[in-house]
């Protein structure tokens, strides 16, 4: 009898002891969170507060308002995500308040370099619209509380895909900016739709795949010891070339084209396991691109720019040598912030801003944003590992390649390992259309993040 009361004893001891751990683990998280993000927040503040004393002698209040209001913003995204997602990755609200801040710093620096004051600065509009972007995902955690109810509108989000891709396309609203039509503008607002394009398309392409998976994991005749698809299966991946194709013709923009193909051939390949899918893909985006710089002048001038850049040195090649040779510049450890030259290359504050840091940060100070980009991805993956569901574990493994994407077409483009585009780095260039685009990535992989620690297994089947 002793024996059977010591262990009902020991028993509700192990069951309060689970309570009391549960309850206490989603608060180590967030306080976690917090202490990384302020620590994210103060890094960006001191590398204000060292430009304005390298550069002007003085400390300036330029950035105090609009700073004090993203400042505010990162701490609501905060507050929401303890009450409404207590459960999600405590790394990824600091990692991204890290890269915006210091391209808010790097943007500062070059703004000074010109002068730039008052609403005129890139840095200002830039704070506003980070705090705008997060704001928005604020939103987004706080409306959205379960992201299966993306999967039940599967074919909606692609249909909008497609509707803003078409966007920049139409005569009154599209804008054509540096060559690409990829913008729209109504009034003072412009706005690049294919950005929200790619989330919406990233939560088609997870839905579509899972519905449709066993058809295409199905192999046909084995080449070279890999097996290939069925010639009957090749249309979704056909279909998605000629988007990818349409949008290198139409708004002829490289970058997005690669994007968009990448994201969905690297969705199949996890979807599928299937080697030959990604080989027939890269072979017919690498045939699209041949064939386009052979026929498309823009496509043409790119890979020619590419290959020898120092054919025309004040031409066409100038912009991607004046940021090779700033990030020569830089060396292993920088000029240090202030002390460069990083307004010398053209959009040094947007499609070059990886050779402004170069140059000012180094070598050193690059490989620590590009790590902080590898976890940022690395996090994203281990949500989609970690998922209860097959459309989670798809959505949140396709939000990590967007950003995977993006840093390397952007990385690679500056460093002459791909051709030049005119995608801008995750977080740290200047865009508010980037931005909210980005910051509605960290929003839906903490509402990911958090459903893997509060869901059951659960097999979505089509």
């Amino acid at each position: 009898m002793s024996e059977q009361r010591s262990f009902e004893r020991t028993r509700t001891s192990e069951t309060v002891l689970q309570r009391i751990t549960a309850i206490r683990a989603p608060r180590v998280l967030r306080n976690m969170e917090l202490a990384l993000t302020l620590f994210a927040l103060a890094i960006g503040v001191g590398a204000v507060i060292l430009i304005d004393l390298t550069v002007g002698g003085e400390l300036s209040t330029a950035l105090l308002a609009p700073g004090l209001l993203f400042i505010a913003t990162v701490l609501a995204l905060h507050i929401a995500v303890r009450f409404r997602a207590a459960d999600a990755d405590p790394l990824l609200v600091p990692i991204a308040t890290f890269l915006n801040a210091m391209g808010v710093a790097m943007i500062y620096r070059i703004d000074l370099s010109k002068d730039l004051t008052g609403w005129d600065a890139t840095s200002v509009r830039q704070l506003v619209g980070s705090a705008i972007a997060v704001a928005v995902a604020v939103l987004v955690i706080v409306l959205l509380r379960n992201h299966l109810s993306l999967f039940r509108y599967t074919y909606l989000t692609g249909l909008a895909a497609v509707i803003l891709l078409l966007l920049p396309m139409l005569p009154v609203v599209g804008q054509e900016i540096y060559g690409a039509r990829v913008w729209i503008h109504i009034g003072g607002f412009s706005f690049q739709p294919g950005e929200i394009a790619k989330i919406l398309l990233a939560a088609f392409f997870a839905g579509y795949l899972v519905r449709n998976r066993d058809a295409l994991s199905m192999v046909g005749k084995k080449f070279l010891g890999i097996r290939f698809p069925r010639g009957r299966d090749l249309g979704p991946l056909i279909f998605f070339w000629l988007i990818a194709m349409s949008v290198l013709i139409f708004q002829r923009d490289l970058g997005t084209s690669l994007l968009y193909f990448g994201l969905f051939l690297s969705m199949l390949y996890l979807a599928t396991g299937r080697a030959g899918w990604v080989v027939l893909g890269v072979g017919l985006f690498l045939a699209g691109g041949i064939i386009a710089s052979q026929t498309l002048d823009y496509v043409g001038r790119r890979f020619a720019t590419w290959l020898d850049p120092f054919a025309d040195p004040r031409g066409a090649g100038y912009q991607l040598l004046q940021g090779l040779f700033g990030m020569a510049n830089g060396g292993t450890t920088g000029t240090g912030l202030g002390q460069g030259f990083p307004g010398d290359t053209p959009l040094s504050q947007s499609d070059f801003i990886i050779p402004s840091l170069g140059e000012e940060l180094g070598l050193v100070g690059l490989f620590v944003v590009l790590a902080a980009y590898l976890v940022l991805v690395g996090r994203a993956l281990r949500v989609g590992f970690a998922g209860q569901d097959d459309f989670g574990k798809l959505l949140a493994a396709g939000l990590g390649f967007v950003l995977a994407l993006q840093v390397f077409i952007v990385v690679g483009g500056v460093t002459r390992v791909i051709p030049l585009t005119g995608l801008t780095a995750p977080f740290l260039a200047a865009g508010g259309s980037s931005l909210v685009s980005n910051w509605i990535i960290i929003a839906l992989l903490l509402r990911l993040s958090n459903s893997v620690r509060n869901r059951p297994k659960l097999v979505i089947r089509a």
